[in-house]
C-alpha cells in the first residue's frame, strides 16, 4: 500500500514558500489572473499535490500510473480543489520550461531529469526534494538498486546551478537527503 501521509519537510516548507513566492508578473499589479504554478513529479496518490493546492497553488501532477492519478484528482476533487494531472513517462516526455513556481520530488530518483526539472522552475522558483540515500539498505526496506539511491552529497550536486536553501541528510526513520532550492532570477 502507498504511503498517502504528507512528508514532513515537503509540509512545512510548502507552509514557508507558500506566502513569499511571487505571483506570475510579481512586477506589476497583482490581478484576478495572477496564478502561482506548483507540480508534483511522480506524484503518485497525490500526497503532495493536495498540500500544494490546500496552499493556494494552481497545481499539477505528473505520473506514469493513470490509476494513482485518478485517486489523487478524486481526493483533490472531494476536499474542492482543482487537480491538472499528466500521465507521462518522464524519460520519454519533455517537460514545459519557465512553467512552475514550486517543483516537488519525494521517493523519486532520475538522475537525467535534474537538468528539465531546473529549466522547469520559473524565475525565484523553488524546487523540493528529498528521496533515499544510499543508507537505506541497512535499513532493509525499500529500494536498494544504485540506480534508485543517492550517494552522500549527490542531490547538492545534481541541483548544482541552484541556490541552497537548506539541505540536509537523516539516517531515521528513513535515510534521505533533502534539498530547498531555488532557481536564481
Amino acid at each position: 500500500m502507498e504511503n498517502i501521509t504528507p512528508s514532513a519537510f515537503i509540509q512545512e516548507w510548502v507552509r514557508r514558500l507558500a506566502p513569499a513566492l511571487p505571483f506570475d508578473g510579481a512586477d506589476a499589479r497583482r490581478s484576478a489572473f495572477d496564478v502561482r504554478r506548483a507540480l508534483d513529479v511522480a506524484m503518485g496518490r497525490g500526497r503532495h499535490a493536495i498540500v500544494l493546492a490546500r496552499a493556494g497553488f494552481k497545481t499539477f501532477g505528473v505520473d506514469v500510473r493513470l490509476d494513482a492519478m485518478r485517486d489523487a484528482r478524486a481526493r483533490a476533487m472531494s476536499e474542492g480543489h482543482a487537480l491538472a494531472c499528466w500521465c507521462a513517462d518522464l524519460t520519454r516526455t519533455v517537460m514545459p520550461t519557465g512553467r512552475f513556481d514550486l517543483i516537488v520530488v519525494t521517493r523519486y530518483l532520475q538522475r537525467g531529469l535534474f537538468p528539465a526539472l531546473e529549466a522547469a522552475l520559473a524565475a525565484n522558483g523553488v524546487i523540493l526534494y528529498e528521496t533515499f540515500t544510499v543508507a537505506q539498505r541497512a535499513l532493509g526496506r525499500g529500494p536498494t538498486s544504485p540506480d534508485h539511491l543517492l550517494e552522500r552529497g549527490e542531490l547538492r550536486r545534481l541541483l548544482g546551478r541552484l541556490e541552497i536553501l537548506f539541505e540536509e541528510e537523516v539516517l531515521t526513520p528513513d535515510a534521505v537527503a533533502r534539498v530547498a532550492a531555488r532557481r536564481p532570477r
